[in-house]
């Protein structure tokens, strides 16, 4: 099943880039629509830089041919008649809910789709008359083959069938989860982080040990507190707080988790997490 003719993508951020290149590597024709020009200037660059990614790992056409599909605004307004939007925005119920109604404004016939990695599909899906739909899509998104598909209480089925097929043509595998808290992948990938950042705080071993115990003795792809440093510790602490808000004191963030994001030690974004990254180029 094809993917959409015309695909917004509301938030141009890393994973919002990321789920743009996704679609324009399937065909559509994709409009990135963020705040101001700055942040339109920034998502541009991502989505071309990945363009180029794919472009040089061998991917068929030009550059020319995936950008000239690609176009970017400050205006949600420019929505209109789309097929499909994905909200891209800051993992904030209130910051996900005024994006949902200004799709909605904009784009009263369209998809909804969110791609909040633990918030209630649900609660945003009643706030908007569009169908909605969660489509979690994990960083990075071009090297990710996993999309949960999440189903809201109103989420039609045939929809749900139509969006694994969406997944299937961006050549990626869907993963079809009820709307509960975490769904499947955040709430089983924050546990276990959480438990292992508590053991480096209560210095059972240090974060590199930690990190290749998983991955050498249960084959992890990537250890738990480097994937939180590639992921963000203010992101997972936010994940952890809404889950423990919900599903009880199991996800109470440790201490240490909001010591480092007070200090600003969030990942790799700001150089330093459980990990080093001053030096990295």
């Amino acid at each position: 099943m094809a993917v959409p003719e015309k695909v917004g993508v509301l938030g141009g951020g890393r994973m919002g880039a990321g789920i743009a290149h996704a679609f324009l590597a399937a065909g559509a024709n994709v409009k990135v629509v963020d705040i101001n020009d700055d942040a339109v200037a920034a998502a541009k660059a991502r989505v071309e830089k990945a363009i180029q990614g794919s472009i040089d790992r061998g991917a068929e056409g030009t550059f020319e041919s995936w950008a000239e599909r690609l176009t970017l605004s400050t205006e949600v307004s420019e929505f209109a008649g789309f097929d499909l939007v994905v909200e891209a925005v800051p993992e904030s119920m209130e910051l996900k809910t005024t994006a949902f109604s200004s799709i909605a404004q904009a784009a009263p016939e369209t998809v909804i789709a969110t791609n909040t990695s633990s918030l209630s599909v649900s609660q945003l899906a009643d706030t908007v008359a569009n169908d909605v739909i969660g489509l979690h899509f994990f960083n990075p998104v071009p090297a990710s083959k996993l999309v949960e598909v999440v189903i809201a209480k109103s989420t039609p089925d045939a929809l749900v069938e139509t969006a694994k097929g969406w997944v299937e043509d961006l050549g990626k595998t869907a993963v079809v989860v009820k709307d509960a808290p975490g769904f499947a992948s955040s709430r089983l990938g924050v546990a276990i982080a959480l438990e292992a950042i508590r053991m480096v705080e209560e210095s059972v071993a240090s974060a590199r040990d930690i990190d290749n115990a998983m991955v050498l003795g249960y084959k992890f792809p990537i250890g738990p507190l480097e994937l939180t440093d590639i992921v963000g510790l203010d992101v997972r602490l936010g994940i952890a707080e809404y889950l423990e808000s919900t599903l009880g004191e199991r996800f109470a963030p440790p201490q240490l988790m909001r010591d480092m994001v007070a200090r600003g030690e969030l990942g790799r974004k700001s150089g330093k997490g459980f990990y080093d990254y001053s030096q990295s180029s």
